[in-house]
């Protein structure tokens, strides 16, 4: 990756809160550590304290901002009502929601049992909704306003992709409460968007989706007309601004970072058709592998 620069001013976020689910680790802790920079505090939420607390170490020392690391299973409400409570508590307010935590892997959706749409749909969805209702209660409770919920979805949340079913039902339906709540909270101060990112390579997420020789068989560079990745740096720059004030009248959106893949070919994982049935066995073999690393 190279080193791009943030695009907005120091002070841009200076004296907000955001609460970012998944912000240990990947794109979520890329996207926290440009919140610190212009000037927020953050919570990084994840089930995994002791990663959670190394990594607000680490971003402390970088950017010599506050971050608060809170465990916290986002499937769980009354975990996120808790982790809510004690971000209040430490800050005295929380400005803004990036619900980020995701779950995902490839498969023949014939192989899948209920349980592993269960699994998906809980962290996707369900995260992003006990995450959402519990600040929104707050927030519409206390008559706090200008505040910001931001949600990480993905092109096939409208287009649907074969091989990530249970992940393209639940996205769909988060944004359906982006787009939902960004009319019905407004009225509270409460604005709502979404972010529909293509490729961003980040180490446990891709090899764990494609692992082992897959990702160079399916290179999803080749698939965007830019010719190319995204830099997490892009992706932070959207988020800190759709997160913003400067955003204020940006409401209901869902904007896509993707160098022109969807409009290429809708359906992300729709290359998949290419793997022979006998290979799916060996696959998951290797997906359980990277998950034990």
């Amino acid at each position: 990756m190279s080193e791009m620069k943030g695009m907005l001013r120091e002070d841009a976020l200076k004296d907000r809160v955001i609460i970012v689910t998944g912000g240990g680790t990947g794109l979520g802790r890329s996207m926290a550590n440009y919140f610190l920079e212009l000037g927020a505090s953050v919570v990084i939420t994840s089930r995994k304290l002791d990663v959670l607390t190394a990594t607000a170490r680490t971003m402390e020392e970088e950017t010599g901002g506050k971050v608060l690391p809170l465990a916290c299973d986002v499937r769980r409400y009354v975990e996120v009502e808790r982790m809510v409570a004690e971000a209040i508590a430490h800050f005295g307010k929380v400005d803004g929601l990036l619900n980020n935590a995701a779950g995902n892997f490839i498969s023949p959706t014939e192989r899948l049992s209920s349980k592993a749409f269960e699994v998906i749909i809980d962290i996707v969805l369900m995260g992003s909704v006990n995450c959402t209702l519990a600040l929104g209660k707050h927030w519409i409770d206390k008559a706090e306003r200008d505040k910001a919920i931001l949600n990480i979805v993905t092109t096939y949340a409208w287009t649907g992709s074969g091989y990530v079913v249970p992940s393209a039902c639940a996205k769909a339906g988060v944004l359906a409460m982006t787009r939902s709540l960004a009319v019905e909270w407004a009225k509270y101060g409460i604005r709502s968007n979404a972010i529909a990112p293509g490729p961003f390579p980040t180490k446990g997420a891709w090899e764990r989706l494609l692992p082992g020789e897959m990702m160079e068989r399916f290179d999803l560079s080749k698939r965007v007309p830019l010719g190319r990745m995204g830099e997490h740096q892009e992706l932070a720059d959207l988020a800190a601004y759709l997160i913003s004030s400067y955003s204020g009248y940006v409401n209901g959106e869902v904007v896509t970072i993707d160098g022109g893949e969807w409009l290429k070919g809708a359906g992300q994982f729709n290359m998949l058709d290419q793997v022979e049935p006998g290979m799916w066995d060996a696959i998951e073999a290797m997906v359980r592998n990277v998950k034990g690393s």
